[in-house]
């Protein structure tokens, strides 16, 4: 079972993934911010448009997805919680349901706090990971509709998956998202590394994503909530990892 991965910019700052199962053929598009980039990759590598994973409604995600459908008429998916405010979808899902590409198996992941409803979608022979907007490279998406404890929650589901596990996520946000961490933790050597290695990629005009969860789990503020040297220097070494969590989007809101 081998699974081709395209990661490609869209609109000022989005991402569109194209997951490709080659025994079977079938390609699956996760989110739909833009149709020429899609259509190029599509054409650039003789593939059809089977099922489009859309992690959630907003427009940056999913207005491409009328004029792709329109051409390839592949199937919709989403989530039946936020069915009422996605496109018409094919196929309404919910957390732990199974979906395939061809034979890939994906299991949907309920990650409510940038949207209420939004969802993931982790595909363990590919060691995939397609975020949207909730775990970010270095970052997490704003609390639109969720609270900290949904986003919390939400991020700790998927900090528990492998650590090799790679993070599709839907912006190129990571430098901006360094910056603010180095204000949590200025003296960690990974981050430190890591922002060195971001730095070079973005001079060359390189994608920061995928990112590996490892990665994240060493970097990333937003996953390291409860972290003991994060909460004595936040002066909240007693408080809930939540509520830690809660400060540093705080913080970031207002970086």
């Amino acid at each position: 079972m081998t699974a081709e991965i395209l990661t490609f910019p869209c609109l000022a700052d989005n991402y569109a993934f194209l997951l490709h199962d080659t025994g079977s053929g079938q390609t699956a598009l996760v989110d739909a911010p833009e149709s020429y980039p899609v259509q190029r990759a599509l054409e650039g590598r003789g593939w059809a448009l089977d099922t489009v994973l859309l992690t959630h409604h907003h427009w940056d995600h999913i207005d491409a997805l009328p004029e792709l459908r329109e051409t390839f008429r592949p199937q919709v998916i989403g989530a039946a919680a936020d069915a009422a405010r996605l496109p018409p979808l094919d196929q309404r899902v919910t957390e732990g349901d199974s979906i395939r590409i061809g034979d890939l198996e994906g299991t949907v992941i309920d990650v409510s706090g940038h949207t209420n409803g939004h969802v993931a979608y982790y595909f363990p022979a590919a060691k995939a990971l397609f975020t949207g907007d909730s775990l970010m490279a270095l970052g997490c998406g704003r609390l639109f509709e969720g609270d900290a404890p949904t986003m919390w929650d939400s991020l700790s589901k998927l900090a528990a998956l492998p650590a090799d596990t790679l993070v599709y996520s839907g912006h190129e946000y990571t430098a901006a998202n360094a910056a603010f961490a180095l204000t949590i933790e200025p003296e960690n050597p990974a981050l430190q590394a890591r922002i060195k290695d971001i730095t070079a990629k973005r001079a060359k005009g390189l994608a920061t994503v995928p990112s590996s969860l490892a990665e994240e789990l060493a970097t990333n503020p937003f996953l390291r909530a409860g972290d003991p040297a994060i909460k004595a220097a936040l002066g909240m070494d007693e408080a809930p990892d939540a509520e830690v969590f809660a400060e540093i989007r705080r913080r970031k809101d207002s970086f």
